[in-house]
C-alpha cells in the first residue's frame, strides 16, 4: 500500500513540478507538494479501485475453474475405478470448455473399446464351451452304450466310429484355435521360404483324394502357371486343406470342383471354385468370423467348427493378401486368394 502511494505520489510530482520548473518562487515550489499530494492520492484511489475489481473477478473466476476442476477430476476418478472393478457402461459427460476434457475423452473411448473386447471374450468362451461340448457328449453316450453286452459287432463298429469322429473333430478345433493364438500373437514371424504354389496346392489335392474320391467328385486342375512365391509353406498348406476340404464337404455327390491358379500383374490369384450349397448374401459378410456357421445343423453333421476360414483368412492376412468370396445360393462359391509376387 506504502510503495503504491509512493508510487503515485512521485508520478503527480512529477507531473506538477514539469508544469512549473521555470519559476523559482518557493511559494510556488509549496503549492506543488501540496498539488502533488492531493494528486498523488487520487491516483491512488482511482487505481485501487480499479485494480481490485480486477483482482476479485480474477479471484471468483479462479475460484469457479477450481470448483469444476476439482469436480471434474472426481468426475475422471470415480468413472476409472469403475473401469477397474469391469464396469465398461462408463460414460462421463464431455464439457468442451472443461479443463480435462480430453481426458474424459479418452477415457470415454477406452471404456468402449475394452467394452467390445469384452463381449468378444465372452461369445468366445461362449462358442468354445458350446463346440467342446457336442463332442464331449456324443462320446460320452455312445461309450456308455458300448458297455451294453448287447450290442451286436456292427453297432459297436458304429458306435466305436461315431467316438473316433468326435475325437477327430475336438483335435481338430483344438488345433486350430491353438493356431489362431498363436497367429494373432505380435511376436509371430513367418518362416518363409521360397517354393511353387501350384505344386503346394497340387499335393493337397492328391493329399485330399480319398475324400473327394468317396463322393465322386470331378476335380479339374488349371496348374500351367509357375506360381513361385516367398513365405510359409506350412501355414498356406492350411489354407489349402480348409479351402478345399470346404469344397469337397459342402460339394453333393458327382459334384465338380475347379482349382486355378494364374499371374495377374504383380500379384498370384488362385481360385477354388465348387457347384455345392451356396453362401447367402448376408452371410457371406460374416463367414471369416470365429465359430461363425452358414448352418448349424448342416456344419455340425460333416465335422465342421467355424473356425476353418478365421484361420484361412489370418494366415492370408499375414502374408499381405486377399481372401475374398463370390456365391449365389444353390450355384455354389468361388473362393479367391490374391498373394503378391516376390520381387526378383
Amino acid at each position: 500500500m506504502i510503495a503504491v502511494y509512493l508510487g503515485s505520489f512521485s508520478v503527480a510530482f512529477w507531473i506538477i513540478d514539469t508544469l512549473f520548473h521555470f519559476s523559482d518562487a518557493s511559494g510556488v515550489r509549496l503549492w506543488v507538494y501540496l498539488v502533488s499530494c492531493l494528486l498523488g492520492t487520487f491516483i491512488l484511489l482511482f487505481s485501487w479501485r480499479h485494480v481490485g475489481n480486477f483482482l476479485m473477478k480474477s479471484s471468483l473466476v479462479d475460484e469457479g475453474f477450481d470448483r469444476r476442476g476439482n469436480s471434474s477430476l472426481n468426475t475422471l476418478i470415480r468413472a476409472t475405478e469403475k473401469i477397474a472393478h469391469g464396469d465398461f457402461s462408463v460414460l462421463i459427460p464431455v464439457d468442451e470448455r472443461g479443463p480435462y476434457r480430453e481426458v474424459a475423452q479418452s477415457i470415454n473411448n477406452m471404456a468402449k473399446n475394452l467394452g467390445t473386447m469384452e463381449e468378444i471374450r465372452q461369445s468366445f468362451i461362449s462358442n468354445v464351451s458350446h463346440e467342446l461340448q457336442s463332442p464331449l457328449t456324443s462320446i460320452q453316450g455312445f461309450a456308455a452304450l458300448l458297455k451294453s453286452d448287447t450290442l451286436s459287432s456292427e453297432e459297436t463298429k458304429h458306435y466305436l466310429n461315431i467316438i473316433e469322429t468326435e475325437a477327430k473333430r475336438l483335435s481338430q478345433m483344438s488345433d486350430h484355435l491353438l493356431k489362431l493364438s498363436t497367429l494373432e500373437s505380435e511376436a509371430v514371424e513367418l518362416n518363409r521360404t521360397t517354393f511353387r504354389l501350384d505344386k503346394q496346392i497340387k499335393n493337397v489335392i492328391f493329399m485330399l483324394e480319398p475324400q473327394w474320391s468317396s463322393k465322386k467328385i470331378e476335380i479339374s486342375a488349371d496348374m500351367s502357371t509357375e506360381a513361385v512365391f516367398f513365405g510359409d509353406q506350412d501355414l498356406l498348406t492350411q489354407v489349402w486343406v480348409n479351402l478345399l476340404g470346404n469344397a469337397i464337404k459342402f460339394t453333393p455327390i458327382e459334384g465338380q470342383i475347379e482349382v486355378q491358379v494364374t499371374l495377374e500383374n504383380d500379384e498370384i490369384v488362385c481360385k477354388i471354385k465348387d457347384n455345392g450349397m451356396g453362401i447367402s448374401q448376408e452371410d457371406q459378410m460374416h463367414i471369416f468370423e470365429r465359430f461363425y456357421k452358414v448352418d448349424q445343423s448342416r456344419d455340425r453333421s460333416l465335422g465342421g467348427n467355424g473356425l476353418g476360414l478365421s484361420l484361412v483368412k489370418k494366415i492370408i492376412a499375414l502374408h499381405e493378401g486377399q481372401v475374398m468370396v463370390d456365391s449365389t445360393e444353390g450355384v455354389g462359391s468361388t473362393f479367391t486368394i490374391k498373394l503378391k509376387k516376390p520381387v526378383v
